[in-house]
């Protein structure tokens, strides 16, 4: 989502005559060499990028209004991927597809035998993670993009908020999260994340809060529908107000980590189908389980052509297109 930013700010930025000035905002973007020696090499067919959501709560601000929710560092230490999502670039139609994988995930963490769940990985180092998710998901991942909670929610404003529908009035009493009645709403930064982070969600049906049950599946679903529609918001807003690129710019460009050698501009391009929401969206196919008191999922079998579409080795299943 943020890369399909800086591909809009660019071209108008272009238009406006401060490309110099968009490129050296470009160049600030950080860096991590260290996941040279683990991304796999370009593939014939897919291109696929690893999105990383860190709930690292490193320079939380205790005056924001969703402090006690997120946490401090003492409170919630290390860090760990809040969310992971693959997006799959088709090389010769240029198709987009999603794929979340769920936090809980039990897999083999890099390349030992210690199992724990996925988002544990994210903690010794994004090249540990990487490591982690193509050895669980036999997928390649060649390309690496990570925010966490500060940068989300800096987005998010820079554009002005994101349209967020629900067909029942919704909460989450643990993030903050609440919209009264059925229908859209322009969510700030602040309650974006809320929605993003939400586990427990609750709707109002017939008069009674009633708890939504897909738990993490669900939670994987909705953030995927969110990044389609922050796309769209995003192409709303810089059409609107193109002279406010450079702060949607200064808002993505401080917010993201990338790894070593990925173009933002031509990655920013070849994601722009993003904004139209003409992309495909699956939910990795899992099974459930209780260990050691702990709530796990495990792969199912019916994964098998999700991950063989995603590894460039077969078609792209059925699913509704969002």
């Amino acid at each position: 989502m943020w890369v399909l930013s800086v591909a809009l700010v660019v071209s108008l930025a272009g238009a406006l005559g401060i490309v110099r000035a968009t490129q050296a905002q470009l160049n600030d973007v950080g860096r991590i060499g260290t996941l040279s020696t683990v991304l796999s090499p370009p593939s014939a067919n897919v291109e696929n990028i690893l999105l990383v959501g860190s709930d690292s709560r490193e320079g939380a601000d205790p005056a924001d209004s969703d402090f006690a929710s997120t946490g401090p560092t003492d409170t919630t230490p290390g860090m760990r991927s809040d969310t992971l999502i693959v997006v799959r670039i088709d090389k010769a139609s240029g198709d987009i597809a999603l794929m979340s994988i769920p936090r809980d995930l039990r897999v083999k963490i890099g390349d030992g035998e210690k199992s724990a769940k996925i988002n544990s990985a994210y903690g010794e180092g994004p090249e540990v993670l990487v490591r982690t998710v193509q050895r669980a998901l036999n997928i390649p991942i060649h390309q690496y993009m990570e925010i966490d909670f500060s940068g989300f929610k800096t987005i998010v404003d820079a554009i002005g908020g994101v349209n967020v529908c629900v067909p029942h009035a919704s909460r989450d009493k643990a993030t903050g999260f609440y919209i009264g009645r059925k229908g859209c709403k322009l969510l700030d930064g602040t309650r974006s994340l809320a929605y993003a982070r939400s586990r427990y969600l609750e709707q109002k049906i017939d008069g009674k809060w009633v708890m939504d049950r897909t738990g993490d599946t669900g939670r994987g679903e909705r953030q995927r529908e969110f990044i389609s529609t922050l796309a769209k918001d995003a192409v709303r807003y810089l059409v609107r107000n193109p002279l406010q690129t450079h702060v949607v710019l200064d808002a993505v460009t401080s917010a993201m980590t990338v790894n070593v050698g990925l173009d933002i501009l031509e990655t920013g391009q070849k994601l722009r189908v993003l904004g139209t929401g003409k992309t495909l969206s699956y939910a990795l196919p899992v099974s459930s389980e209780m260990l050691n008191d702990s709530f796990i999922f495990r792969l199912s079998r019916d994964a098998t052509p999700v991950l063989a579409y995603f590894a460039g080795l077969g078609p792209a299943p059925t699913v509704e297109e969002n």
